[in-house]
């Protein structure tokens, strides 16, 4: 057997936090956990339209190289149209758009800003990057107004539309109003308004009329359109630096063609879904409305959070949920910060009024 012990120290200090991560099977309890917002996994509602479809199932390469054909170039022209934007390009994941943009673009000598509650793929591209980088408390334009005037060389403000942890929205249009007023350029992770927020699931941006204000905007298929990767929409220009200069585009096998054709038929589909999101609406709000004992955060999204400090205490009441049939998962320390452990209630489409009184029940 291999001798790999010198893994175990930081194996049992994360045991001994009460915060040891372990893959788990969902057991056919009521979903309040995933990000199928719509349920247009749940429902199965894209593989009927992929019916009789001869889709390759691999590319053979990076872009650059084998891996580039029409219907990739054509889902991309797809994707800046509904996103009222000059050009879109696919990444393979979120986590691999948020890391291409942040780790090529700002260059030495010049300064990122960031939310200080930003997911870990923008942590990880800035932390890739040459540049300067600040955080500024969550959602906190005074602060925010601070580090812009100290700020040097080329800045840029990185934060998201929906916070995947809190489920609160950024105040888009004073950030707005900020980096204009200090030349900043905005980028704006949208993984968790894509398909919730908007008239047509366009995204808090485009719902807003600011798309033409904001320099990057990263919007991910992996949650509300039920299937999988990432595409960065912007200028011309952005899109050419980025096949240029991103390294994760770069040095990556392309998505198949299965893939983007399942991405084209999401958007042919969730934009119609008003239907889903008006149930969704009745739900936040019956949950915004309930009392119960715990903390709980103000959210209009999806995303509903609950606060139960301490990795023991928040597990037991996850533990309480699942055993009424609820698949809730807790949050726990290191992944949020000590003392602000929750659990991390997600609704959709798809649950009912009868299933959330149970949850609120068990909350209350």
């Amino acid at each position: 057997m291999y001798n790999d012990g010198f893994l175990q120290h930081k194996l049992s200090e994360r045991m001994q936090q009460h915060a040891f991560r372990q893959l788990r099977l969902a057991q056919g309890a009521a979903d309040f956990c995933s990000n199928d917002y719509l349920g247009i996994v749940h429902n199965n509602v894209l593989h009927p339209l992929l019916q009789g479809q001869q889709l390759k199932t691999g590319s053979t390469g990076s872009r650059l190289l084998a891996g580039n054909y029409a219907l990739a170039e054509a889902a991309e022209q797809q994707l800046a149209v509904f996103h009222a934007a000059p050009a879109a390009l696919l990444f393979n994941s979120g986590y691999d758009a948020n890391v291409g943009v942040l780790s090529s673009i700002p260059q030495r000598g010049d300064t990122i800003l960031y939310d200080a509650l930003s997911h870990a793929s923008i942590r990880d591209g800035i932390r890739l990057s040459l540049a300067k980088s600040f955080s500024f408390a969550h959602n906190d334009m005074v602060q925010l107004e601070e580090r812009l005037q100290k700020a040097d060389g080329t800045i840029f403000v990185v934060t998201e539309s929906v916070f995947s942890m809190d489920g609160d929205m950024c105040p888009l249009q004073q950030l707005v109003a900020l980096c204009t007023a200090y030349n900043a350029h905005l980028i704006i992770d949208e993984a968790h308004a894509t398909g919730v927020v908007g008239e047509r699931g366009e995204g808090l941006v485009q719902h807003l009329g600011l798309q033409q204000q904001v320099f990057c905007r990263v919007h991910t298929f992996g949650k509300a359109c039920g299937c999988h990767g990432a595409a960065v929409l912007g200028s011309v220009a952005l899109r050419d630096y980025l096949v240029n200069f991103a390294r994760s585009f770069i040095y990556t096998t392309s998505l198949p063609e299965h893939d983007v054709a399942v991405i084209q038929a999401s958007y042919a589909v969730f934009p119609g879904m008003h239907r889903e999101r008006t149930h969704l609406r009745m739900l936040i709000h019956t949950f915004q409305q309930a009392a119960m004992r715990y903390e709980k955060l103000v959210s209009h999204t999806p995303i509903q959070v609950v606060l139960v400090p301490g990795n023991d205490a928040v597990k037991q009441v996850a533990a309480e949920l699942q055993q009424k049939g609820l698949d809730v998962r807790p949050i726990l320390y290191p992944t949020v910060p000590l003392g602000k452990e929750r659990l991390r209630i997600v609704l959709h489409a798809f649950n009912t009024a009868a299933e959330l009184a149970v949850l609120l029940e068990v909350l209350g």
